[in-house]
Order: structure tokens, then C-alpha cells, then sequence
């Protein structure tokens, strides 16, 4: 069997024309399934996973657990947001969840349905919950660890959108120095005999943005794009990421980062009853590939009968604060909450990371920028008082 796509179909049910999305590895084997069920199917087309990520599953989520707290069912809950919903694709995908609800299925199974929508985290979430019958506690744990880790993205974002502002603000100011105000003070020095190195450098800079303005402007805008495509590539990514963390304070802040999202992940996989192994090779989906043979190796060290706290230490995925944590919870068999106290610990350390950070880079990177213009303003006005230093 090939890889699992998503399609949507539209078909003829009782003579009214209605669509859904279907899982299948090939079109055909989608247009099968709903002929089977006795519908006159009319296309297929694949849906992009573009498409389907328009939707919100945190508002989801949100909305769903203020109904389940008003004492609803899931089904009701689900078929009061149908109704309220306008937006074409969220409609979609309650219609898909009450069709598998209809048939007799839980909601994890029918969140497992469209995998493009709901990640597995939250399908297993669901899905040990419903054994306990605390699916809005669950839900509730849940968007509490997306806020918490997208806080935590907000804030690395944050830290890279200011440099990113400034280097952009202060390369337009160098371009228009070098595209109009060069090439204007170059003609005050057009008619003098004795010019000196500067001078000859500004004039000479002046007059090749005359004679080839058009092709510096084309070729600039070329090399800009080719920098941003260039930027977008995968292996360009995983080189620069290699080369920053050959620096041992940003490879210690990754480090942080990963360790935040994993125990995160396990604490709140374990706290909805998931069992531990099954827990870390889900947790394998927030900690990068680099790390998966690590968590496989832990794996193996829990089933043949070793701590977590051990399991982890050997393979490197933890520190003596976390392993003193994760021992103590292994006693008390808290281990749920004590995994959420080491990401809270963590996630404090790399937020007085990112501040230290912030308040040193900042700066120094005006300093360098200013530093670039002034440069630019200085060789202007050089030749002025070298000429008027010869004369006097």
C-alpha cells in the first residue's frame, strides 16, 4: 500500500450534491470506498496539505471544551459548531467528524481520520481520555501545552524579528546612499584636475551608476533573490543551523529548546494515561531527527526493564536537574508532573537565555549597522577635507 493521501469526493446522496474527505493511497481507492457505500460518486481530487492547514484547531479545541462544560455531548457539541460555522473548511472537517461519530465511532477515531488536520499527539490525548471519561480535562491539557509551546516559538520568533528589521532597514539606507546620494556628490568633484584617492573612488562609483544604473539595479534585485531562494533551501537551512551550533552557548540553547518540547510532550502524554513507551515514540514527532535514534535506544532500554531516568541519562537526553526530578517522580509515581516541572524549569533557563541574548545582540548589531552608514557618510565627506587641508 502507498502513502496515505487525502481526497475529496463529491457525490449524489438522495439526489443533493455533497462533498467529503476520505483517506486513501490512490483516487481510486477513495471513489471505491464511497461506491461501496451505495453513493453515485461524481470526482475526486486530491486535497494539498495547504489546503486542510487553513483551520484552527486550537479555536477547535476551545470552543469544543466550553460546550462540553456546558454539559453537552460530544455529538451535540460537534453539531452545534457545524451550525454556527461558516468557513468552508472547517464545515468540511465537523461534517467528517459527525459522520464518523454517526457510524459509531469515538472522536479519536474520527479525529484519526483526517491526519492532516489533528496531529497524533492530540488523537492519543483524546483517545486515552475516553477510557476515563475526562475528555474535557484532557482537552483542557492539551491547549494548555500548545499555548505553552507556542509561547515558546512566539519567543525565539520575536528574538529574530528585530535583527531581521534593522539589517533590512539599514541595507535600504546603505542602497540609497550608494544608488542617489554617491552618484549626486560625485559631480561636485567632476571638474577639478587634482583629485584625491576618495574623491577619485566617490567619482568613479558616481559615474558607474550613470553609465549602468539599470544593470546594478537588476543584478542587485537578482542577488536578493537568489539570497532569499537560497535561504528557503533545506540543505542551506541544516548548514547554517551546523555552522551556529559549532558556537557552544547557541548549541546549549537548542538543547533547552529540544528538552522543554520533549518533556513537555511526555508529561502531558503520560498524564492522560498513555503508557511510557508509547508515550516517547510519540514524542519523537517534537524533538528533531537527529535525536529519534536516541529516543528509539530509550525505548528499548524501558521495555527491557530499566528506569526512564536511567534510560534517558545513557542516552543523553536529560541533566542532572532532570534526572533528580525524574527519579523523584519515579518514587512518588508523579512522574507525569514532574516531567511538566523539568520543561517549566527549562523553559525559564532559556527565557533568561533569550533576554540575556536580546540585550547584548541588539546593541551590538546597531552599533554595526550605524557603524556600516557612517562609514558611507565619512568617505562622502573625505575628499572635501583632504582637498580643503591641500588648499589651506
Amino acid at each position: 500500500m502507498g502513502k496515505m493521501n487525502t481526497w475529496e469526493v463529491t457525490y449524489l446522496e438522495n439526489g443533493k450534491r455533497k462533498k467529503i474527505r476520505t483517506q486513501a493511497d490512490t483516487p481510486v481507492n477513495a471513489r471505491h470506498q464511497l461506491q461501496q457505500a451505495g453513493y453515485v460518486v461524481l470526482r475526486v481530487t486530491q486535497q494539498t496539505q495547504r489546503h486542510v492547514k487553513r483551520i484552527s484547531v486550537t479555536l477547535f479545541i476551545q470552543e469544543l471544551m466550553a460546550l462540553l462544560d456546558a454539559g453537552l455531548v460530544v455529538t451535540e457539541a460537534i453539531e452545534t459548531l457545524c451550525a454556527c460555522s461558516n468557513d468552508e473548511q472547517a464545515l468540511e472537517m465537523l461534517e467528517g467528524l459527525l459522520e464518523k461519530l454517526y457510524a459509531g465511532n469515538q472522536l479519536s477515531q474520527a479525529m484519526a481520520g483526517q491526519p492532516d488536520v489533528f496531529p497524533a499527539l492530540l488523537v492519543n490525548t483524546v483517545a486515552s481520555s475516553e477510557q476515563t471519561g475526562q475528555l474535557a480535562n484532557a482537552l483542557k491539557r492539551y491547549h494548555f501545552y500548545e499555548q505553552r509551546i507556542d509561547q515558546l516559538r512566539k519567543r525565539i520568533r520575536g528574538t529574530l524579528t528585530y535583527p531581521l528589521i534593522v539589517l533590512t532597514v539599514g541595507g535600504l539606507i546603505i542602497c540609497f546612499l550608494l544608488g542617489f546620494i554617491v552618484p549626486s556628490f560625485s559631480q561636485v568633484f567632476e571638474g577639478v584636475n587634482k583629485l584625491t584617492r576618495s574623491a577619485e573612488l566617490i567619482l568613479w562609483w558616481g559615474q558607474l551608476v550613470k553609465q549602468s544604473g539599470p544593470e546594478l539595479l537588476l543584478a542587485t534585485i537578482a542577488t536578493l533573490t537568489a539570497i532569499v531562494v537560497l535561504c528557503k533551501q533545506r540543505w542551506v537551512k541544516q548548514q547554517v543551523m551546523a555552522a551556529a551550533m559549532t558556537i557552544p552557548q547557541l548549541r546549549q540553547q537548542q538543547f533547552l529548546t529540544i528538552l522543554v518540547r520533549f518533556y513537555r510532550t511526555l508529561g502531558l502524554l503520560i498524564e492522560g494515561g498513555v503508557p511510557v513507551t508509547h508515550a516517547l515514540r510519540l514524542a519523537q514527532s517534537v524533538v528533531p531527527a537527529s535525536h529519534h535514534s536516541q529516543l528509539n535506544a530509550v525505548v528499548e532500554h524501558v521495555m527491557a526493564g530499566k528506569s526512564v531516568s536511567e534510560s534517558l541519562e545513557s542516552q543523553h537526553l536529560t541533566t542532572p536537574v532532570a534526572m533528580r526530578l525524574l527519579q523523584v517522580g519515579e518514587r512518588s509515581g508523579e512522574l507525569a508532573g514532574m516531567c511538566e516541572r523539568i520543561a517549566a524549569f527549562y523553559d525559564e533557563a532559556l527565557e533568561r537565555a533569550i533576554d540575556t541574548f536580546t540585550r547584548v545582540f541588539e546593541p551590538l548589531l546597531m552599533i554595526i549597522v550605524g557603524g556600516i552608514v557612517g562609514l558611507v557618510v565619512f568617505l562622502l565627506y573625505m575628499p572635501i577635507f583632504e582637498m580643503a587641508g591641500s588648499m589651506s
